[in-house]
């Protein structure tokens, strides 16, 4: 995924634009938390079941971006889309809906529903043992058949993954699905995901289908497993999101507009929480309350099976906007979280790096690093080796490479990626390709000397869309060019 898009930088538009340009087309609209509402352009004509109260205003138009989304026919595109649809309404000439999918999302769709049709319902295996045998390797143990078969959720056999369905929200049609199964490296076990589609195509709010129209409360986790066990204890109304703590996508917010209150319970670390108040952001700050990890407030599925009361953890949930002056007091629990996670708050730890962790101890963020050296003592290679590192870890990262080309870096992060040299070994090219594909990792197109202000409104559209949360600059020197060195650089 290549930022900005070939056609050159996103075009920005600010919200007061979008207003005006409603306003001047006769468009009704109201303000929501992080979108607009219209009535939609694409409905006319069309037999779509919905409640009177939100027929008419099913076109969200994000208020960062303008990018727009109609949740009844599922129609999207940018800002501009919008705008040529409306003059094409104007003449006469019906909106043009969403396009077929693509190949590759109908491929995906096709194996989603071969796998959905192979997998069962865990309470249909052939004999208690076995089902009581998968709950307990997955510690679902607690979690009843009944929210097992509310969510949907199934077991396929062969490749000893659970399966979670996503099923679109206009027509209940099977999207794609997430498989999940367990790895074990000695004591440790880590659960192993896959998609269908894969990576950013892969939108699934999981639990969105059981999401009634008058539900106004909502808590959002980072893992299915958490959901079940969050509803199943709470009643309350529960989503995943499709890539926990790793990022929040913005064409998901116009699904979460109906929403008055979102408590965000993402995760039992630090990270997980630094995401839930990134994200809490973008879902508009004075309606978020985030649950802080803790010993006596883990991950729901681990509250659950520790017999803990999550109505009461959620009651206990910080609202997440701060005043603008506070006392001690209200940061009191905050200062005793970075005593008790010290290693936590030192930020995240490369794995292929043991020396710089302990002349960094980690990335965090908001920090800036800067590496110098003379031409060709391997700024790059060791800067892209660093930067892959957290990668791997799930850290979303941005690369502006001003100084060599993205085909030759993507070659340098790939090969070292690997641990081999793909050149002697082509046929491996694809099964690498495909797994370094799923990285949080983008590229800005820039090429050498560049407008700061460009590079700046490049880095921001990429925090907002992608959850950016490193930004590596190679280097700083060919982006500002020679012309400046009498400026204070």
């Amino acid at each position: 995924d290549v930022l900005p898009s070939p056609e050159g930088p996103v075009p920005s538009v600010s919200i007061t634009e979008i207003r005006q340009y409603l306003r001047a087309q006769g468009i009704p609209f109201h303000d929501g938390y992080s979108c607009l509402h219209t009535p939609s352009l694409f409905t006319n004509g069309q037999e779509v079941q919905l409640p009177p109260a939100s027929a008419s205003y099913t076109l969200f138009i994000d208020k960062t971006t303008g990018s727009f989304l109609c949740t009844a026919t599922l129609a999207e595109g940018t800002w501009q889309d919008f705008q040529a649809n409306v003059e094409l309404r104007h003449r006469g000439i019906p909106p043009a809906s969403s396009e077929e999918p693509e190949e590759d999302m109908r491929r995906a769709r096709e194996d989603a529903c071969c796998i959905w049709d192979r997998a069962l319902p865990l309470w249909e295996l052939l004999d208690e043992e076995e089902t009581n045998k998968t709950k307990a390797m997955f510690g679902i143990s607690l979690v009843t058949d009944a929210t097992l078969k509310r969510f949907g959720v199934r077991y396929l056999r062969a490749a000893k993954s659970l399966v979670f369905p996503w099923f679109s929200p206009r027509d209940a049609t099977l999207k794609g699905l997430k498989l999940m199964r367990i790895e074990k490296k000695g004591d440790a076990i880590s659960y192993v995901e896959e998609t269908l589609p894969r990576f950013d195509s892969y939108r699934n709010l999981f639990g969105l289908p059981l999401i009634g129209r008058r539900d106004t409360e909502l808590v959002l986790t980072g893992w299915e497993l958490d959901a079940l066990a969050l509803h199943q204890a709470t009643g309350v109304a529960s989503l995943a999101l499709p890539r926990g703590a790793t990022c929040l996508p913005p064409a998901l917010l116009p699904y979460l507009e109906q929403f008055k209150r979102i408590t965000l319970w993402l995760g039992e670390d630090l990270r997980s929480w630094e995401a839930a108040k990134l994200f809490a952001r973008k879902l508009s700050l004075k309606r978020c309350s985030l649950v802080r990890p803790g010993d006596l407030q883990p991950r729901p599925l681990e509250a659950l099976n520790q017999g803990l009361n999550l109505t009461k953890i959620l009651r206990a949930a910080l609202p997440a906007s701060h005043k603008s002056i506070v006392s001690f007091r209200q940061l009191r629990e905050e200062v005793f979280g970075e005593l008790v996670n010290t290693e936590q708050v030192a930020g995240i730890k490369w794995a292929r790096f043991p020396e710089l962790n302990k002349l960094l101890k980690g990335h965090r963020r908001g920090e800036l690093t800067i590496f110098t050296g003379p031409t060709g003592s391997g700024k790059t290679t060791f800067i892209s080796e660093y930067a892959l590192d957290l990668c791997m870890q799930g850290v979303c990262t941005l690369w502006g490479s001003f100084e060599i080309n993205n085909i030759r870096l993507a070659k340098i992060m790939l090969t070292q990626f690997a641990a081999q040299r793909l050149e002697d070994q082509l046929e491996l090219y694809d099964e690498w390709a495909d797994r370094f594909e799923d990285l949080p990792l983008y590229f800005m197109t820039f090429h050498g000397q560049q407008n700061i202000k460009t590079v700046i409104d490049t880095m921001q559209h990429a925090v907002y869309m992608y959850d950016i949360t490193h930004v590596v600059v190679d280097n700083l020197q060919f982006m500002m060019g020679h012309e400046h060195l009498s400026v204070d650089r």
